[in-house]
């Protein structure tokens, strides 16, 4: 069983209907929960996934998020440990357009040994992370 990262990104094209990656999002979304990968997020992309679907798509999105997407995600909590470590790596990078959530992302994955994450965020590519879905 592979385990694959899910980004926020990801999770935002799916709820969506207007976003550019739509399309590709649900038909990958598909066939992750129809397979037998693990599907990990943290707590963080959580909280941030949850304040912009709120924030742009409105409770309707949230309800969706939280009943039907939620549910199929294992959620890898943040601990203190982890939060200086992403926060360090910030804090390092020096660049406005990375965010303590995407550090945090890159923490999890390196830590749980994860290669591959389902996310539209370039980020992830420039830390040498696979991406879904494959173009």
């Amino acid at each position: 069983m592979t385990t694959i990262f899910i980004d926020t990104s990801a999770l935002l094209a799916i709820l969506d209907a207007d976003d550019d990656h739509h399309g590709s999002a649900s038909q990958e979304w598909e066939r992750l929960i129809l397979g037998s990968d693990r599907l990990v997020c943290t707590n963080y992309i959580l909280v941030e996934t949850f304040a912009l679907v709120q924030r742009r798509l409105g409770m309707d999105a949230v309800r969706k998020l939280y009943e039907d997407i939620l549910p199929m995600l294992v959620i890898d909590w943040m601990d203190a440990d982890s939060h200086a470590t992403s926060v360090a790596a910030l804090v390092i990078s020096g660049r406005r357009g990375l965010s303590l959530v995407d550090c945090a992302s890159f923490e999890t994955m390196r830590r749980l040994g994860l290669d591959t994450a389902f996310a539209f965020d370039r980020h992830f590519g420039e830390q040498e992370f696979h991406t879904l879905p494959q173009e």
